[in-house]
């Protein structure tokens, strides 16, 4: 008889990528714990444990001591086989450092590799560290896994993407006009005030186009973001979704001709392949992740901080709609065949499995639980 798969994931409770993975392990069989500093409800996880609430960086390392006490206590009743963490510079140190000799898996999410580590040597330390007590390792762009490959790890790497539903996130019928969506949240890092002023030289260079910009995502800027619309004259042509179920952000993307996703540095967007999806052509930044998924066949690159790039992109796309529709046509194929959320988990399924099965290797592989 087959053992149980019962995972203890150290991540942000209230992220809905949090929430999909655990309910894809679940789905496949696993059992499920959550330990987090965002609390929130994970649907499948049996229970929901929060230490430290809150955002403080220093927490991350004040509350060591309560994780272990809760991994030791989580060692008698729920008896875990194995220990997932998800960002690497924060839970994904938690998962190391929990004291439970079990296989470890670390998923790395894009800034926590491509951005913190460059803050400081501490952070550099920590994602060595981390990284380096792995049995294995997953990231969901190539440009993570090189990053990664240069701390030495020894667990074994793996590309796994969050995927789109290809079930739900399906293409639709547009809207008469022409309306464009983005899905990425209001802060700095994704250039929503540059993609509004973007939009607005476009409303004015194709003044017929009736066009409408959708935002979701929903974030710390939306005063600014908001006083940004009314003062470019834009209100009329704006609309502030927020943060939105998966069907509505489905209706959005339906209802659009084009997705746009302008971060300054990212992973494999998951917002860029639901788009895709929906068969959409994606106005993206020139950034390794975006170019992995994303050439001329399925949309047009642009330089990152670009505004001009950005309206010259959207105003091609509006003047060739036979080529935008193609674009989609391609995109949708492809996220199809190679990314799909359902072929995405049943690979991590299979890894999982096989991470159990392995002998361990790693620094802790034999060592009790410490207190």
């Amino acid at each position: 008889m087959t053992s149980p798969v019962r995972i203890l994931f150290f991540a942000d409770a209230a992220s809905v990528h949090t929430r999909r993975w655990v309910a894809a392990a679940v789905e496949r069989g696993a059992e499920a714990v959550v330990v987090t500093r965002s609390p929130a409800e994970v649907p499948g996880a049996r229970e929901v444990i929060a230490i430290r609430p809150g955002t403080d960086k220093l927490g991350w390392f004040q509350a060591l001591p309560e994780v272990r006490r809760v991994a030791r206590a989580l060692a008698g009743r729920f008896q875990p086989t194995l220990v997932h963490g998800h960002y690497v510079t924060s839970y994904g140190m938690w998962a190391a450092a929990c004291g439970l000799p079990l296989p470890l898996a670390l998923t790395a999410w894009g800034s926590d590799i491509l951005v913190t580590p460059r803050e400081s040597r501490l952070m550099r330390l920590i994602v060595a560290w981390s990284l380096r007590r792995a049995d294995l390792i997953t990231a969901d762009s190539l440009d993570m896994l090189t990053a990664i490959g240069r701390y030495h790890p020894q667990g074994a790497c793996h590309q796994i993407l969050w995927g789109a539903d290809t079930d739900r996130f399906v293409p639709g019928a547009p809207a008469a006009g022409f309306e464009v969506v983005s899905l990425r949240s209001w802060e700095p890092n994704y250039n929503i005030d540059v993609l509004i002023d973007a939009f607005g030289r476009f409303a004015q260079a194709r003044p017929d186009a009736d066009a409408r910009l959708h935002l979701l995502g929903g974030g710390p800027q939306a005063d600014v973001l908001r006083a940004q619309v009314a003062t470019l004259g834009l209100n009329e042509h704006v609309q502030f979704h927020g943060r939105v179920g998966d069907q509505a952000m489905v209706d959005a993307i339906q209802r659009s001709r084009v997705s746009l996703s302008v971060p300054t540095s990212d992973a494999t967007s998951v917002s860029v392949l639901e788009s895709m999806a929906c068969g959409l052509p994606v106005v993206a930044t020139d950034l390794p992740a975006n170019r992995q998924w994303l050439d001329e066949r399925g949309g047009c690159i642009v330089p990152v901080g670009d505004a001009g790039a950005i309206t010259a992109a959207l105003v091609h796309l509006h003047d060739h709609p036979a080529l935008a529709a193609a674009m989609g046509e391609h995109n949708r194929a492809r996220i199809e065949r190679e990314a799909s959320r359902r072929g995405q988990m049943d690979a991590m399924w299979r890894l999982y499995l096989k991470l159990l099965q392995a002998p361990r290797t790693g620094p802790h592989a034999s060592a009790p639980a410490r207190g």
